[in-house]
């Protein structure tokens, strides 16, 4: 047990301690983060498979208070440190990815180059292994009681965790932050391509019995057709009709009570920071004109433990890394609230 009588919350944070300059062992944390160093397949921008170093530092500046969980933390907040054997295997088959992706995107076949069929199947291994690198991480901690939070990395990396949570919780429910759908089939040929996170869930996991998405603004016809065809296993909030609803006197409480009704008792919070207002997280990996400012979204994820259901864990993922530590710096407190709305959701 952490003996706290000679920690000071009030004080600057130490950073020869753990995340948010705390304490705790893992081994005495109620809540322990997953950092997923992992971008192979970013379409865009890279850069966040280093995120997770990066939002540790700027941790130690977070104030451990938060009045709607005074206390959440003393129960132990703990990351554990990047894994190297990950981050070198996402930057070896990164590179790999990218001159695929420059190949395909002349028009080139792949079939005929035999090199490039050799680099997408490695990229597709690869992602494969770091799945179920993830699935046994997380299940291995919740099988010891913890409740987990997984930092990436980008959005392809928690489709592990969700599967290890619908072994251990049974039927549950997605909310999605998001610019992007992520419903695409194999995108650029990536089975778990950071763009097919959703579809791949909804494919692979039964016990997922509704996504519910809010804030998208960038999809293609294949997602549009896939949603309107899923029989209402997903729920799309698209960014714009939320917007035209506030324009028309709708308050936020209302389509969040509204957001909140589609999900069941066991929620799972999905959260790419390119769902936000880009001002906040400029240099994520894909990001898209218009999204919510943070306070939107907290009150959003206050909703889910309001209204009586159950925060059984969370992903923050594409979080960017630019010249300088804003990204971080917004990334360090999102997943401290994140933190305590499922610490006050467990108990």
């Amino acid at each position: 047990m952490t003996d706290l009588s000679q920690f000071d919350p009030n004080s600057v944070g130490n950073p020869n301690n753990n995340i948010f300059g705390l304490p705790f062992s893992e081994e005495d944390a109620r809540l322990v983060i997953l950092p997923i160093p992992w971008e192979v397949t970013v379409s865009y921008t890279a850069g966040t498979a280093r995120a997770p170093e990066h939002v540790f530092k700027a941790s130690i500046q977070v104030d451990l208070f938060d009045a709607n969980c005074p206390d959440g933390w003393k129960q132990g907040y703990y990351m554990r440190e990047t894994d190297k054997k990950i981050l070198l295997k996402s930057d070896y088959l990164r590179k790999e990815a990218e001159l695929y992706i420059d190949y395909i995107s002349k028009g080139e076949e792949v079939q005929k180059n035999k090199f490039m069929c050799k680099s997408l199947r490695e990229i597709n291994e690869g992602s494969l292994f770091m799945n179920q690198w993830v699935y046994e991480q997380t299940k291995g901690l919740l099988d010891k009681g913890k409740l987990v939070g997984l930092l990436g990395g980008d959005h392809s990396t928690p489709l592990g965790y969700m599967k290890a949570l619908a072994e251990k919780h049974g039927d549950f429910g997605v909310l999605q932050i998001d610019a992007h759908c992520d419903l695409r089939k194999g995108y650029e040929n990536f089975t778990y391509s950071h763009a097919s996170v959703m579809y791949n869930a909804l494919t692979e996991i039964p016990q997922l019995k509704k996504l519910v998405q809010v804030g998208i603004r960038d999809y293609c016809e294949e997602e549009w057709n896939y949603i309107c065809n899923s029989e209402y296993r997903v729920i799309t909030y698209f960014d714009r009709d939320i917007k035209e609803r506030q324009y028309e006197g709708e308050t936020w409480k209302h389509i969040s009570e509204e957001i909140i009704n589609q999900l069941p008792e066991k929620v799972y919070l999905s959260f790419d920071i390119d769902g936000l207002d880009r001002k906040l997280c400029p240099n994520t990996g894909t990001p898209v004109q218009g999204g919510f400012e943070i306070d939107e979204i907290l009150y959003l994820v206050k909703k889910i433990t309001t209204s009586g259901r159950q925060l059984i864990g969370f992903d923050l993922v594409e979080i960017g890394v630019g010249q300088t530590d804003w990204d971080s710096n917004v990334g360090a407190r999102i997943l401290f609230k994140l933190c305590n709305q499922l610490i006050r959701s467990n108990s």
